[in-house]
């Protein structure tokens, strides 16, 4: 019988393609209707390890991808918002996690793939509602996965009747190691384990893999899988680097000792296919799940040594993020994850807040002291300002590419102005120290009076921007009310103040050009509180 290879080839190749693809396409659509939640469990649930694997379980039944969340998590950990232990939690429940693509593989649903994706393009094309449009994603990522197992089953099928292929097969029960090093090379080609393993249920339910074969695949698949984080890693700090090397850890002693084990583990699984009557796909997908559950209950309790052990291979110490850049923007998060992606960016806009305070701090100093080493502070952060600013706004730019809900694009689009508001503070703080400046070559003064009233529009001011920022990191209305009437107050002794230093001006106690920078550097007071305003109003809208 001769074998048409090029359809061989054509087919299992689209049908790998189709797989990527559904699975990819059915996480964004888990990941949009999960949305902030998502963000919300990793930022409050991940105080301890056993949360972290509970996240990590979640994480990965939602994006479909134990690669995806590791990479999120080297960013989490790059970003000083995870430690070592609790990202180590996170990947053994990643692995956990996994097993829930080839439990779904293993329910069959191959005949129901075309309804599946027919409804799923419904629920797409044919109504404007965003939850219902997720669901049609997830959907047509199900329909999709399915038909692509159909596609590579039948690709696979003709290969029955080659003797070199199928001879070479069932050489594997004999050559474990080699096994291993097929399913870790694969899976590191491809970038999913769960293709291979899809790829893998495919030759065991087809008959050209026994189980004694087809396991030290399945390890190899684990190990293969860890090669995205380590990609991650490359450029990351030393934390992130350590993530990733606790991750290869883990998965490649879990081999190890599945592999001391692979008979009486074998004669396991093969048991539970007796007794419980699995079909080889769930076979396969229970083996799968059982190799990840046992690992991370064995490795669990050892978490702590894991994380010495990561130490003392991968050496150095935590590397500070370099001053006046940002400290929260991964790019890798952008595709993996853009909702925490948008979470790390709302961090990135206190970080950049924080500079913007202390250029105004400086700005008022420099104008108090006359010290140039003021003025050289504010030059300092008002670079860091722009600095940040710019590259948050690439960031955010890039987010908006990726699928996102409508509440996130709001929040995203409120970012993003918030980040025009705080710039903006930061650049009347420049124009404060250069109008201070200007002062001291002129040899201006101001009189006594004249310094305890800027003296105390400053106050305010300082004291209103900061409690504009903390309405952004909390939420909190109430505050922003007391904001919101504080500006009014400022508004009003601004009016005052230009009043009583008319009749100064009029006394002859000040200058006319100390009263023309007199009314300059209270102009800047005022805008800069109008910026912090509008901040507050921000939330007030319940739209960030």
């Amino acid at each position: 019988m001769s074998v048409n290879w090029q359809e061989i080839a054509f087919s299992f190749l689209g049908g790998l393609g189709l797989f990527l693809f559904s699975i990819k396409y059915m996480g964004d659509g888990l990941q949009q209707a999960a949305g902030d939640k998502l963000r919300y469990y990793i930022d409050k649930y991940t105080s301890n390890p056993f949360l972290g694997v509970l996240i990590g379980i979640a994480m990965t039944a939602l994006i479909q991808s134990s690669s995806g969340v590791t990479v999120i998590t080297v960013g989490l950990v790059s970003a000083g918002l995870l430690t070592l232990r609790q990202a180590i939690g996170i990947v053994m429940g990643a692995n956990i996690g996994t097993t829930v693509t080839s439990f779904l593989i293993g329910f069959k649903l191959g005949d129901y793939a075309l309804p599946m994706i027919f409804i799923g393009a419904a629920l797409l094309f044919f109504t404007s509602n965003k939850k219902v449009n997720n669901w049609g994603r997830i959907i047509f990522g199900v329909g999709g996965i399915f038909f692509a197992l159909n596609l590579m089953g039948d690709a696979v099928e003709p290969l029955k009747s080659v003797d070199a292929f199928r001879d070479y097969l069932a050489t594997l029960g004999d050559k474990p190691i080699m096994g291993v090093l097929i399913g870790t090379g694969l899976t590191m080609l491809i970038q999913s384990s769960a293709a291979t393993i899809g790829i893998l249920q495919s030759l065991y339910s087809g008959g050209l893999l026994d189980l004694k074969g087809a396991l030290p695949i399945l390890f190899g698949d684990n190990i293969g899988t860890t090669i995205t984080a380590v990609l991650a890693a490359l450029g990351s700090n030393i934390a992130a680097k350590r993530v990733a090397g606790a991750h290869v850890m883990f998965n490649v002693i879990g081999t190890v000792l599945c592999m001391i084990f692979l008979v009486p583990f074998t004669a396991m699984i093969q048991w539970f296919k007796t007794q419980l009557g699995l079909t080889p796909e769930m076979t396969i997908a229970f083996a799968h799940g059982t190799f990840n559950i046992t690992n991370t209950i064995i490795q669990f309790p050892f978490i702590g040594g894991l994380a010495y052990l990561v130490t003392k291979i991968i050496p150095g110490e935590d590397e500070a993020p370099a001053k006046y850049e940002p400290i929260y923007l991964d790019r890798n998060l952008i595709t993996q994850a853009p909702s925490i992606a948008l979470g790390n960016a709302k961090k990135e806009l206190v970080h950049l807040a924080s500079y913007a305070i202390q250029s105004l701090e400086a700005a008022h100093s420099y104008t108090m002291t006359s010290n140039d080493k003021y003025a050289d502070k504010v030059h300092k952060y008002e670079e860091a300002v722009n600095t940040i600013d710019e590259e948050l706004t690439t960031y955010l730019i890039d987010i908006s590419n990726e699928s996102l809900s409508q509440s996130e694009n709001e929040v995203l689009a409120s970012v993003l102005d918030s980040s025009r508001d705080i710039e903006r503070i930061g650049d009347h703080s420049e124009s404060l120290a250069s109008l201070t400046a200007y002062v001291i070559s002129k040899d201006v003064t101001f009189s006594e009076a004249a310094q305890a009233e800027l003296n105390d529009i400053y106050d305010r001011t300082h004291r209103l921007v900061l409690d504009s920022i903390r309405v952004l990191v909390d939420n909190d209305k109430v505050l922003a009310g007391s904001v919101i009437e504080r500006h009014k107050e400022i508004e009003s002794l601004e009016r005052q103040l230009r009043k009583i230093h008319t009749k100064r001006l009029n006394k002859g106690e000040c200058s006319a050009q100390a009263g023309i920078n007199y009314v300059d550097i209270l102009s800047h007071y005022t805008r800069i509180t109008d910026h912090a305003l509008n901040l507050v109003q921000k939330v007030t809208e319940d739209s960030i």
